[in-house]
């Protein structure tokens, strides 16, 4: 297998994310399961940009339902901000927890951040570039079903 892998935490994260979601060319996948205002105003802007150029941005998350009010509100909100712009979004059921992004299928992002909502919490993303490694967890997740 020919990859590369890089660790980032909650403050080195979103800068590296971003070049590499600007730089994406085709697809990008993100399964956060929290979506929050706050940083759906943050990553909106960018996400409209790719769907402006052609890319294919799908978010995976969970249901609005399965959250409390204050966290479904917000979560309803930013999906239907979201498919305003052109991205699909996918909802799961059955308490998601898995936080990934899948771009290119070249670059696999994976951790405990959620991608959509981290404010305050430590956490940790490890960036792996190559196609096969970003195909592996596509395929293992079934998203050809989907997407």
């Amino acid at each position: 297998m020919n990859s590369s892998s890089t660790l980032f935490d909650e403050n080195t994260f979103y800068q590296t994310f971003t070049k590499d979601l600007l730089r994406s060319q085709e697809e990008v996948i993100i399964e956060s399961p929290f979506i929050t205002s706050s940083r759906t105003r943050i990553l909106f802007p960018i996400l409209k940009k790719l769907v402006e150029r052609g890319v294919k941005v799908y978010v995976i998350t969970r249901n609005p339902k399965e959250h409390e009010l204050g966290m479904e509100i917000q979560s309803e909100n930013a999906i239907k901000t979201f498919e305003m712009i052109g991205v699909q979004v996918l909802l799961c059921a059955g308490n998601d927890h898995r936080k990934l992004a899948i771009l290119d299928r070249k670059v696999l992002w994976e951790g405990s951040l959620n991608i959509l909502s981290q404010t305050h919490s430590r956490e940790i993303m490890r960036r792996m570039e190559g196609e096969e490694i970003a195909l592996q967890m596509f395929n293992f997740l079934k998203l050809g079903r989907f997407l």
